[in-house]
């Protein structure tokens, strides 16, 4: 099982601090953005008619990057009390349950994330556009499939992070070993 674990645990760690790297640049491309905006309707009185669906295609893409490490992290809501009420066997067969739960409400999301995108192929951002004129070609609108493809790609971190914290609580169930602390957490816990 350790030989499954350890490979998975650190292919994920790279991946998600990549998604973690993107998902900081996104935010802060955000606020200049939402700031940029600001300054032109306030300001100058001539609003632009696309940083607002900009910031909230890096808002989605910012969740979507990041949900997988809060995941992974502990940063969800979790009750967590009455499994360490019941001791460490029971706890990790209720842990176990719940992550068996958790993972087939993820892949039945997968599921509906994937038709989403497949059904925003269809559709055109209203405002965004990929500025082609800057070379004398006509500007390409933006796909929407670009925007909900944040979303899969968070559900598909999810399910790989869940995938992980099942075997590790497998593990952990038929044998001594404690995984102890999450690899890579940079940020404080909420306890």
């Amino acid at each position: 099982m350790h030989l499954v674990i350890k490979p998975l645990e650190f292919v994920l760690t790279y991946l998600l601090r990549a998604g973690r790297y993107i998902a900081t640049a996104a935010i802060g491309l955000m606020v200049l953005i939402i700031l940029l905006q600001v300054f032109m309707r306030y300001v100058l009185n001539s609003a632009l008619p696309w940083p607002d669906e900009a910031a909230r295609f890096l808002m989605l893409w910012m969740t979507g990057l990041m949900a997988p490490s809060a995941y992974r992290w502990g940063g969800f809501v979790a009750i967590d009390t009455f499994s360490d009420l019941l001791g460490r066997r029971s706890g990790l067969i209720l842990n176990l349950f719940i992550l068996l739960l958790s993972l087939a409400v993820l892949v039945v999301a997968l599921q509906l994330g994937l038709k989403h995108i497949k059904s925003g192929w269809l559709f055109n951002s209203s405002s965004l556009k990929i500025p082609l004129q800057i070379i004398g070609e006509e500007p390409i609108r933006l796909k929407l499939a670009w925007m909900y493809m944040s979303v899969y790609v968070g559900f598909v971190g999810l399910v790989l992070v869940n995938i992980e914290m099942l075997l590790k609580n497998l593990h952990m169930l038929f044998s001594d070993v404690d995984y102890g602390d999450v690899p890579d957490q940079t940020v404080m816990s909420a306890e």
